[in-house]
């Protein structure tokens, strides 16, 4: 029970955080746009779900449904398909948002996805547990959480946020198979992690590893069935997924219908165009405008915590303290799904360098991070409250400076940050 009311009130405190970041001007320009292009696209798809009961914008680019909350010109980024105009933010985002859109509109949405990710950090703290005893797990979970990124990201319209909660309990729940295979929880990791490629086709990697995951353990203990019925949920959503896609947008994923095809959609279009993004692992971590950890130095105690796991099993530990063998397995999971995230983060479409302060693909890793965090953070000392202490104020900064406007959300890496001048020492990719 205690583990429970941690739980609600780092939710709670998260939840409120979250709330005063609502409105942040994040689509940069002369009109200091809430909403970027890309938002406001979807919670058009979101209006066409909750006024027409479909996915066809033909109607809402004629009347200019976007009016009301985004004060720029909208133009369909779609081909029509037999007919209709479907655009490629694709299916499962806008059915999420919609009930939200219809109770609340924009601002709705926004609270919404606000309460996904909070609760994904509730849920990162609970894995942390398996690593180290409280209060690590909690501290690291508040202040990433607390984060600039996290709270950049909390408020975004994007997949990325309720993909994070998906992912989260995919793990949770894979860990509990392993403890204890019962089909309760071979149904619902295999069901949320089915469910997270319908918010965005880039979480179908950090979601493969956790499925390869709990098919090992699966395979392990003899259970046949479970093993096939999990199996049978994925290959079903998936085919389901394609046929869908098919007949909507013309294609497997959404992007299909994209003006200018896949090739545009992805930015790839040769095995040299993927090459030339490699440089982009290092990026994600250490640019001096958007790598993560230079808006959240705390993240470093994550990377620590691989380098225990590496050194533990290296000096085989586990041996002599049995306990450890489910912390080393529980901490390999997590790096593996923050590895799968920064792989699509590094490797996807989307530029990084653009009107927010880290790419798109990254808050999906910050709470299986965080989680990784707690084991760094009880090891290293006196180092994690002064990386906890420089994340935080780069945080009041941060909500200073938009509610001050002084461009801060618009533009974040362009501004001054509250390091004196310490983030030159990192590279610009």
């Amino acid at each position: 029970m205690t583990e429970v009311r941690r739980g609600l009130a780092l939710f709670a405190t998260l939840f409120v955080a979250y709330l005063a970041a609502l409105g942040l001007p994040t689509g940069g320009g002369p009109d200091a746009s809430r909403y970027t292009q890309a938002e406001a696209h979807r919670l058009l798809t979101a209006e066409s779900i909750v006024s027409d009961g479909d996915l066809d914008l033909r109607d809402e680019y004629a009347l200019r449904r976007w009016s009301d909350w985004y004060p720029g010109t909208l133009r369909p980024t779609a081909r029509l398909t037999n007919g209709r105009l479907h655009e490629p933010q694709g299916i499962g985002l806008p059915l999420l948002i919609a009930p939200a859109y219809a109770l609340a509109g924009p601002t709705g949405v926004e609270i919404f996805l606000a309460a996904m990710f909070a609760a994904a950090f509730a849920v990162a703290a609970a894995l942390g547990r398996r690593l180290v005893p409280d209060p690590w797990p909690t501290l690291a979970a508040l202040t990433v959480g607390l984060s600039p990124p996290a709270l950049a990201a909390a408020t975004t319209i994007a997949p990325s946020t309720a993909g994070a909660l998906l992912l989260a309990g995919a793990v949770v729940f894979a860990l509990r198979v392993r403890d204890e295979p019962r089909m309760s929880s071979v149904l619902a990791c295999a069901a949320l992690a089915a469910l997270a490629p319908w918010l965005a086709i880039g979480l179908a990697v950090p979601a493969l590893i956790v499925v390869i995951a709990l098919a090992r353990w699966l395979y392990r203990r003899n259970r046949g069935l479970a093993s096939f019925t999990a199996l049978e949920i994925l290959v079903t959503s998936g085919v389901f997924y394609v046929a869908l896609n098919d007949r909507i947008f013309g294609g497997p994923v959404p992007d299909t219908a994209r003006l200018g095809g896949l090739s545009k959609a992805t930015g790839i279009s040769s095995v040299g165009d993927v090459l030339s993004r490699v440089d982009r692992l290092a990026a994600v971590l250490i640019d001096r405008d958007v790598g993560a950890l230079r808006w959240a130095p705390v993240l470093v105690l994550a990377l620590w915590a691989l380098w225990l796991l590496a050194r533990s099993r290296r000096t085989r530990i586990a041996i002599a303290v049995t306990d450890r063998v489910d912390a080393e397995v529980a901490a390999a999971l997590l790096g593996l799904v923050v590895g799968g995230g920064l792989l699509v983060a590094a490797l996807g479409p989307v530029a990084l360098h653009g009107s927010w302060m880290v790419p798109g693909a990254l808050p999906v890793i910050l709470p299986p991070a965080a989680a990784l965090a707690a084991w760094g953070w009880r090891h290293a000392g006196r180092a994690a409250p002064v990386l906890a202490v420089l994340t935080l104020a780069g945080s009041t900064w941060f909500l200073a400076g938009v509610r001050l406007d002084e461009g801060t959300g618009a533009a974040p890496p362009q501004g001054a940050v509250p390091w004196g001048g310490a983030e030159r020492v990192l590279p610009r990719f």
